[in-house]
């Protein structure tokens, strides 16, 4: 447990003062803080267990399972029989789809504006329910629609264990993902999961699988809406510029730029948007990624033009900017990029963002600022 608060870089200040914002909505009480980091100690040592309640709060804090952060499994509830799953099933109607899928979408959009810890134990808890009502559905006219809103679900919940730094809990959500894209009969799904996959390979410093698996993407979803066969080049894109392959990575970009439709959002694919500026700060990402000069003219443009509503995005360019203008010897320009990627990686949990900047060294220094 202390390894995930570490992983945040709080003190055990922070979390009580999180903790206690959070408890009433599950039933508990505040208290002081001075008990409450005594509380943590005595947690963290291994001395004490939290209660049920307690767990759900650190689970919806930390974006982690129960075995991820060393707590004992719950016992398995008893009661639901077969009949009774079957019967529930039966009510699964093009309403309960739409239902499942606002959902879905609701903690989406919650994440592109607050970050990802707080939203994975709300979606553990959707996807348990779809699983659970696919896994009781009899027809496949039925199950297909629910196996898609399952994959929306799985591949949202992997970006976001991505995002705090948990590379096998997003893994699993991938791979539960493909596996219910290939049920949903849905090429675009698959190939949208495959690609994102391969962003943990990357994050493991395996880009060499991470490419085969890009490519494998962009040959599933060769028939894809344009929307999507642009997201995968560009996901690509990213790959090879990590790889350090400069041609390549252009190429890719450039391949995506012209793959963009006009109409920057599809009703079949409402996990991808492509809109405003965002192809642009994905360009701009691999070009840092590169080591190009041209890196600080291109993200400098788009500093204005970055959306309120993805909040992440905002701070990945700030991350961008102090990184190129660390490599180009500016030091006061890279330490007030810095300072506003830090701002908003600390309102939004970002592990991977904040990992990201540690590896900024300012011009002068021999340590990371």
């Amino acid at each position: 447990m202390q390894a995930a608060r570490n992983a945040l870089g709080w003190s055990q200040e922070k979390l009580a003062r999180a903790i206690n914002a959070r408890a009433p909505a599950h039933g508990l009480s505040e208290r002081p803080i001075a008990s409450r980091k005594t509380e943590i100690s005595r947690w963290e040592n291994g001395h004490i267990t939290p209660e049920p309640a307690m767990r759900a709060v650190l689970r919806e804090i930390y974006g982690r399972t129960d075995d991820e952060l060393g707590f004992p499994p719950d016992q398995p509830a008893i009661g639901d029989e077969l009949a009774e799953r079957l019967v529930i099933a039966r009510r699964v109607d093009a309403e309960t789809i739409a239902l499942f899928r606002r959902e879905v979408d609701g903690v989406r959009h919650a994440d592109r504006r607050f970050g990802s810890a707080a939203r994975l134990e709300r979606l553990r808890g959707q996807i348990t329910e779809v699983e659970d009502r696919l896994r009781h559905t009899l027809l496949r006219r039925d199950r297909a629609p629910l196996a898609g809103v399952l994959v929306e679900a799985s591949t949202l919940a992997g970006w976001n264990s991505l995002d705090i730094g948990s590379l096998s809990q997003a893994w699993t959500h991938y791979e539960r993902a493909k596996s219910a894209a290939l049920e949903s009969g849905s090429a675009a799904l698959l190939a949208h999961a495959t690609a994102e996959q391969a962003f943990v390979l990357v994050d493991a410093g395996n880009v060499d699988d991470a490419l085969a698996l890009f490519a494998e993407a962009r040959s599933i979803g060769e028939h894809a809406p344009r929307l999507l066969r642009a997201w995968l080049a560009a996901a690509e894109g990213e790959g090879h510029a990590v790889a350090g392959h400069r041609d390549e990575a252009l190429r890719a970009f450039d391949e995506a730029d012209t793959l963009r439709p006009s109409e920057v959002v599809h009703s079949e694919l409402p996990f991808l948007f492509l809109g405003g500026t965002h192809l642009d700060r994905w360009r701009g990402n691999a070009l840092v990624h590169l080591g190009a000069p041209e890196a600080i003219d291109h993200l400098e443009t788009l500093v204005d033009g970055a959306q309120s509503s993805f909040v992440r995005a905002s701070a990945a360019v700030y991350v961008d900017l102090a990184l190129a203008h660390s490599v180009a010897g500016d030091r006061e320009a890279a330490r007030t990029y810095a300072q506003q990627a830090r701002r908003i990686i600390s309102q939004v949990g970002s592990v991977r963002l904040r990992r990201r900047l540690e590896r900024l060294v300012l011009p002068g220094d021999s340590r990371s600022a």
